[in-house]
């Protein structure tokens, strides 16, 4: 079956883990106190902050809040209401400058390579949507964002359940069979497999390689397309 439609993960695929890890997040740690309590009454930030009350279940003051959302960075909990205050976050460091957007030399070529043969990109990542946008709008190779066609963050489910690919596919108004999956995690592939997409598992430089039912990739111009 052709393959219409390829789906990436960012961290570990796209994106060098470090990156992530020694920037962003310290990035987010740094300065997501003095965001909340500046931004207590802003729409988008009271929608989160609601939203952290619905996940602990009770109402948090504002500065038990910080402090959960602390605990979850420090935990790297895939917690969407974090995932998009992070977003806030970095929108500034992004237009500040503060960084760009990591993103492998060989990932930009072959998302070039294959838009320009008109298979659809889309990305599906743990961080949220706007984050996305911001990383591959500011990365240190030039705006990527017009090869995208589309974005999916946990809002459709979480990446390690076959559920979530299941929506996708259907968002996409494309059999799973025509969909290619990319990611550095095998859980999230063979969530992907389970829901009938194929895959490709990016290796990269982890250190340890196990058995797995995913075509190994060192990097995009080793992917099956």
């Amino acid at each position: 079956m052709t393959i219409k439609a390829i789906v990436t993960d960012i961290e570990g695929t796209t994106t060098s883990i470090s990156f992530v890890f020694d920037v962003l997040f310290p990035y987010a740690r740094k300065h997501i106190a003095g965001f909340v309590r500046s931004n207590p009454d802003h729409p988008d930030v009271q929608r989160e902050l609601d939203a952290i009350n619905r996940e602990v279940g009770k109402p948090l003051s504002t500065e038990q809040a910080i402090e959960q959302l602390i605990d979850w960075i420090d935990q790297d909990r895939k917690v969407t209401p974090l995932k998009s205050l992070q977003g806030m976050i970095w929108k500034q460091g992004y237009t500040d400058r503060q960084f760009t957007g990591h993103v492998y030399p060989d990932a930009a070529e072959y998302l070039h390579k294959w838009h320009d043969e008109g298979i659809k990109l889309y990305v599906y990542s743990s961080g949220s949507i706007a984050a996305q946008k911001l990383l591959f709008g500011h990365s240190d190779l030039g705006d990527l964002t017009p090869l995208f066609s589309g974005y999916f963050d946990t809002t459709i489910g979480m990446k390690q359940e076959s559920s979530s690919y299941q929506r996708i596919a259907k968002e996409l108004a494309m059999d799973a069979g025509q969909i290619l999956f990319l990611s550095d995690s095998v859980e999230e592939l063979d969530a992907a497999v389970d829901a009938g997409m194929r895959t490709a598992w990016l290796v990269r430089n982890q250190q340890q390689i196990t058995g797995s039912r995913h075509p190994r990739c060192h990097d995009f111009t080793e992917v099956p397309v």
